[in-house]
C-alpha cells in the first residue's frame, strides 16, 4: 500500500511561475533524496484570476512521509522563500491510501 499526500496553493497570475520554478528547482530535488518517496504530480488550473496548484506526492508509508515532514504529518511543509509568491495555501494536507493505480497502456 502506498500513500498519497495532497496539498493545494494559489498564486496571483503574475506570480504563478514562481511556484512552478520553486517546485522544479527545490522541491523535487529535495524529495528525490528522501527514502520512500515514490513520485509527484503537479497540476495547475486557472480560477478566478489566480492559478491553483495541486501537488500530489506518493510515498511507501506514513513513516517515509515523516522523513519529509517531521512528527506533524498533517502540517504543510512550505519554504519561507516562496511565501511571498503565494496568495494562499493549505496549512493542513490530506493523506489517502492508494488502493488502485491504473495508467493507460494504449499510448
Amino acid at each position: 500500500m502506498a500513500i498519497a499526500r495532497i496539498w493545494t496553493c494559489r498564486a496571483e497570475m503574475a506570480k504563478a511561475e514562481a511556484y512552478l520554478h520553486h517546485f522544479r528547482e527545490k522541491v523535487l530535488p529535495a524529495l528525490d533524496q528522501i527514502p520512500g518517496f515514490l513520485g509527484a504530480m503537479l497540476m495547475r488550473r486557472e480560477d478566478a484570476g489566480e492559478v491553483e496548484y495541486t501537488v500530489i506526492t506518493r510515498w511507501i508509508s506514513m513513516d517515509a512521509i515523516k522523513k519529509f515532514t517531521g512528527p506533524d504529518l498533517d502540517k504543510a511543509v512550505v519554504d519561507a522563500d516562496i511565501l511571498d509568491s503565494l496568495a494562499s495555501y493549505d496549512k493542513v494536507v490530506k493523506h489517502s491510501e492508494i488502493i488502485e493505480k491504473v495508467w493507460s497502456t494504449t499510448r
